[in-house]
């Protein structure tokens, strides 16, 4: 068995992304995140990479724009307010086909609104993050060790597919301490003949924009990217389903979300009530599967979240709205206890 360190989230997304092959790191500090950076800052320095704390966060999305338009593997994070400033940066990375991992290590809003944890940038990950049509693999891990795991998962998806991946993490699994095995098999990055590495005179140029003003190209490039999207739908979508064989309530969470979940439900178990999760790992692509089948076996949906209900339109529209979805939720940097979750778990069995 491979040794295990004991680390928070934030460090084991930061070591990981190091394993993955990241030499290039450029952020900005806001708290819950900014052990991510701080690791870097210490770790880059000594490995031959390249540590920059941007001036702002819309700086360090452009400098990760750069990078990427290079061809290695380079990754940004941040937290809620500081995504939004990377918005259109990333939109720009999607419309320029680059490959990158941003993390978003979430906390409670709008606005500034607090530093405690939340889940609750939802629709701004699953629906793109920035203005145009186009889509990010999501991540939502739900321990230290997929904090790390799916971290080096995003940067395979992304240069796989070309497109920008994100670890959507909340406030507590950054901030929370687990041993974690760093013993990973790290698949190569490809061959990128796009990218803009100097031609030594033996190729044409190579150009990396997002700009196409003709309107015709730009509708066969956007159609295109949705294609390339139906791949990754097909191929990448992973979830986790917890006691769902014989369920006839169904819990549906992600994140911190899930593991309070397990908990309420392993008591729910013990007073008779048939109960299970569904945790999707990914976000986007959305596991519409497990959820269409569970719609034929259970009488109710139970959504878990730190927010106010955002993750009920994807189940609702797995499920084809064969059987109701509730909400089980705390917001403002609150989190579910399972005694609340397990409270609705026996509300739904009556």
């Amino acid at each position: 068995m491979a040794d295990k360190v004991l680390m928070k989230g934030n460090e084991a997304i930061a070591e990981a992304a190091i394993k993955a092959g990241c030499r290039h790191y450029f952020g900005y500090p806001i708290t819950p995140q900014t052990e991510v950076a701080a690791y870097m800052a210490k770790r880059m320095p000594k490995i031959g990479g390249t540590f920059l704390q941007a001036e702002s966060e819309i700086a360090a999305i452009n400098m990760v724009y750069g990078v990427a338009s290079a061809g290695l593997r380079v990754m940004t994070s941040s937290s809620s307010p500081g995504i939004s400033l990377k918005g259109e940066g990333i939109s720009y990375l999607a419309g320029a086909d680059l490959p990158a991992l941003v993390v978003n290590v979430q906390r409670g809003g709008p606005g500034l609104g607090g530093i405690q944890p939340s889940q609750s940038d939802y629709f701004q990950s699953t629906r793109g993050g920035g203005h145009g049509d186009y889509h990010m693999i999501v991540l939502a891990p739900s321990s230290v060790q997929e904090m790390a795991a799916l971290t080096v998962k995003g940067f395979e998806l992304a240069d796989k597919y070309r497109m920008t991946a994100m670890v959507l993490a909340d406030g507590t699994m950054g901030q929370m301490m687990e041993p974690v095995s760093l013993d990973f098999e790290v698949t190569p990055p490809p061959e990128k003949p796009w990218a803009t590495t100097g031609t030594e005179m033996k190729r044409k140029h190579n150009i990396v924009n997002s700009l196409s003003l003709v309107p015709e190209e730009l509708e066969k490039l956007n159609i295109a990217r949705f294609e390339r999207y139906e791949l990754v739908k097909k191929n990448e979508t992973m979830y986790e389903e917890y006691m769902m064989d014989d369920a006839e309530i169904a819990i549906a969470a992600f994140g911190i979300a899930a593991r309070v979940s397990k908990n309420a439900i392993n008591e729910a178990r013990k007073q008779g009530i048939k109960v299970g999760l569904i945790r999707p790992i990914t976000l986007w692509p959305f596991p519409d599967a497990p959820f269409k089948k569970a719609a034929t076996h259970v009488k109710q949906f139970i959504s878990v979240e730190l927010n106010m209900g955002q993750m009920i339109e994807d189940v609702r529209l797995a499920s084809e709205c064969k059987v109701p979805v509730t909400l089980c939720n705390r917001v403002g940097g609150m989190i579910p206890s399972p005694e609340q979750v397990l409270d609705a778990i026996v509300k739904a069995s009556k």
